[in-house]
């Protein structure tokens, strides 16, 4: 009987280690796979990248950064829903895994769905870990925005650029928050300093000519517009610039 037992341990042993060594070569295996599609997604090759990424999922499907690759992958192909399925499937293998969170919160933002984007930004903000906060912020600012609750988007647009002053999204958000809310002297500053920042910003110099025109500085809202055109001539907001320099002339 003692024989038996032991030959019995033995054999377990053997199949736990034996178990152990096989996972870990499935996990390299995966790690080949994923680093690759990771340089696919480098390139802007995501139909590439997909093949690698879903070839790891079929080798080890528990690694939660290539859930994070899928759900950018995915995004990257407009295919939202199962972008919020592998992101989701990030944060339950590792809950505290915070880029993860800000990625489905960006596909809920991208889906439209502000209420869920606005739960996964702020689970991270209070993250004192989390190295770069001003995206969830801005990201919450956005989600405000688009509720048409103004007061909570110049909040965190406000916060974000208490970490980073000249971050060029939470200017150009919080400058389009304040001509919503009609603060047009409010937008102009704000705008104002995008532009200085980044004068090649076409957007930024756009919603600039807006917050000119909304407080009556029709000859700079006409320059800042013709400066969309000289930025970018083929763009759909060089289009829109033409026809509010029409109007204002």
């Amino acid at each position: 009987m003692k024989t038996n037992h032991l030959v019995l341990s033995v054999f377990l042993i053997f199949c736990i280690v034996s178990c152990a060594a096989n996972i870990e070569m499935r996990k390299k295996q995966e790690e080949a796979s994923r680093n690759l599609g990771e340089a696919y997604m480098q390139q802007g090759d995501f139909s590439s990248a997909l093949r690698e990424l879903l070839k790891a999922d079929k080798i080890y499907p528990k690694d939660p950064l290539l859930q994070n690759d899928l759900g950018l992958a995915y995004m990257a192909k407009g295919r939202l829903d199962l972008a919020v399925k592998h992101f989701t499937k990030a944060v339950k293998l590792k809950p505290d895994y915070a880029p993860a969170k800000n990625n489905l919160g960006t596909a809920y933002v991208a889906k439209r769905e502000w209420d869920m984007a606005i739960s996964c930004f702020k689970e991270i903000i209070d993250d004192i870990l989390y190295a770069t906060p001003h995206y969830p912020l801005t990201n919450l600012g956005w989600a405000y925005y688009n509720k048409q609750e103004y007061e909570l988007a110049e909040k965190y647009y406000r916060e974000a650029l208490k970490l980073e002053p000249n971050f060029i999204i939470a200017l150009r958000g919080l400058g389009l928050t304040y001509i919503a809310m009609e603060r047009a002297a409010d937008a102009v500053v704000i705008l104002e300093k995008a532009v200085k920042n980044y004068p090649r910003s076409a957007e930024a110099c756009f919603y600039l000519a807006r917050a000119y025109s909304l407080s009556r500085e029709y000859e700079k809202a006409i320059k800042a517009y013709n400066k969309v055109i000289e930025l970018a001539p083929d763009s759909a907001i060089a289009v829109e610039a033409r026809k509010e320099i029409k109007n204002l002339q």
